[in-house]
């Protein structure tokens, strides 16, 4: 029974993880038609923001989180204001620019702090005890944040004017703008919402794991099939299928041994496209 909860929670904070930066990948592709190759490196630039407020300057981890995501998100809204909104119409010119800009990013944490893996969970460390249980404080820590997040966008999409208009946009563009709506004012803040939510993530996850520059590729590939999985522009799609790829995988790596979980994930993930190529809750497209 331990075992079961042991890798019931190590599931769920995982899932937690990629929910959180499948939730970014999602709303930059479902509002702004734009792939973010660039996610895996906002991801970074906020674990090293985290670090750098909790270590250099002494603020307290809580505060060096919230840092962490405001500055990841004005970055982002900067650019998708300045670059991605001068080609947001050319699929593939964003996704040369999302690709260089992830570039730019992990050279840019290299040239600042080195390429050795930095160590920074001491804010974290320590277990909760349930019984014979003990679960990972940063873990539950994870899960915890991470509900109250895709909560907040949650709320922010389907309870606010600003949601609905971001929606609208999404739903068909050309009447929004006819109806008054602002692409240039609402896609740099729907944008900055999503690189928000990598650096929230970045700064949650590498103090349990590592951070060095180009640790971001592992989790930007993550969180591309995840999307995949769910449905591209799906938020709800997004997070069901980021739990569940968290899940089986831990539940694997538990049960059946670590190094076979990325063998079956993958494999299962393939079958399921090919079974559903519009994901979970994609919309199937009708060829005339």
């Amino acid at each position: 029974m331990n075992e079961i909860l042991q890798a019931l929670i190590g599931g769920l904070a995982s899932g937690a993880q990629y929910a959180l930066m499948a939730l970014g990948f999602s709303l930059a592709f479902g509002i702004l038609r734009v792939i973010n190759f660039a996610h895996g490196a906002f991801y970074v630039v906020g674990g090293y923001a985290a670090y750098w407020l909790t270590h250099e300057l002494g603020l307290p981890y809580p505060v060096g989180v919230v840092a962490a995501v405001l500055v990841t998100a004005a970055i982002g809204y900067a650019f998708e204001l300045f670059i991605i909104e001068r080609r947001i119409d050319d699929h593939l010119a964003t996704i040369v620019l999302t690709l260089g800009a992830s570039l730019i990013g992990g050279a840019s944490m290299l040239a600042l702090f080195g390429a050795q893996a930095m160590q920074f969970g001491g804010a974290l460390s320590g277990t909760f005890n349930v019984g014979d249980v003990y679960l990972p404080k940063a873990r539950v820590l994870t899960i915890l944040v991470a509900a109250a997040a895709i909560f907040a966008v949650y709320q922010l999409l389907y309870r606010t004017r600003l949601g609905n208009a971001l929606r609208a946009l999404t739903d068909d563009r050309e009447m929004a703008i006819s109806m008054g709506m602002r692409p240039k004012v609402l896609f740099p803040l729907a944008f900055a919402i999503a690189t928000g939510l990598a650096g929230l993530t970045g700064a949650l996850v590498t103090p349990q794991f590592s951070l060095a520059p180009f640790v971001g590729e592992h989790v930007l590939m993550i969180s591309f099939l995840t999307v995949i999985l769910g449905g591209l522009g799906s938020l709800p799609g997004a997070v069901i299928a980021a739990i569940l790829v968290g899940l089986v995988e831990s539940f694997v790596g538990v049960y059946v041994g670590g190094s076979w979980a990325p063998l079956i994930l993958f494999s299962g993930i393939l079958v399921l496209l090919v079974a559903r190529p519009s994901g979970l809750l994609g919309h199937r497209t009708v060829n005339a």
